[in-house]
């Protein structure tokens, strides 16, 4: 086995970024602190557990995950992954993500106080391979209420309107570095 050279053992992980600092609140790993409520009029109201992880490298971007697993039998259920960038000297943000059922979104959105509402201005989804519903609008918001994260998604389909799809409230699990 050969060993790694000098050059590329592990990455220097920079400060948070100075435009990120309206975006500061989100920074660290959340859970919820109890199962979260799906709904949705097509399927069986559900719950579900959620890790939800915010961090910095030291780029102008927030990299986030979510992974939710049912609480019972401690099986994943959903994966998203992606970037959250705030428009430098703005309270505009937009999330990237790309999420495990085939489809990715672009949401656009503000960020007030520590509130951040997003809507998705893009969609895409590979041409074969997705099963229906046809997913057409994602709306979340997410809110710091004291020292809790609340989630809440909205979705609309080919088949349905605007609504509650999801909602859960996170406590924050530990600190990310740096």
């Amino acid at each position: 086995m050969q060993d790694i050279s000098d050059d590329c053992t592990d990455m220097r992980l920079l400060p948070m970024n100075e435009v990120l600092k309206p975006l500061a609140w989100l920074k660290g790993t959340w859970r919820t602190k109890s199962p979260g409520a799906g709904k949705y009029p097509t399927i069986q109201p559900f719950r579900y557990c959620e890790e939800m992880s915010f961090s910095s490298i030291g780029q102008p971007m927030l990299n986030y995950s979510a992974l939710s697993w049912k609480p019972d039998e401690k099986t994943p259920m959903h994966y998203e992954v992606g970037f959250l960038k705030i428009i430098p000297d703005t309270n505009k943000v937009y999330m990237l993500l790309s999420h495990n059922f085939g489809v990715t979104t672009i949401e656009e959105g503000v960020v007030e106080d520590k509130i951040i509402k997003l809507k998705t201005t893009h969609i895409g989804r590979p041409t074969e391979g997705t099963r229906r519903p046809i997913v057409l609008e994602l709306r979340r918001q997410f809110a710091l209420v004291g020292d809790c994260l609340e989630h809440t998604l909205y979705m609309a389909t080919e088949d349905t309107k605007l609504q509650e799809h999801l909602h859960a409230v996170y406590i924050k699990k530990c600190e990310t570095d740096p």
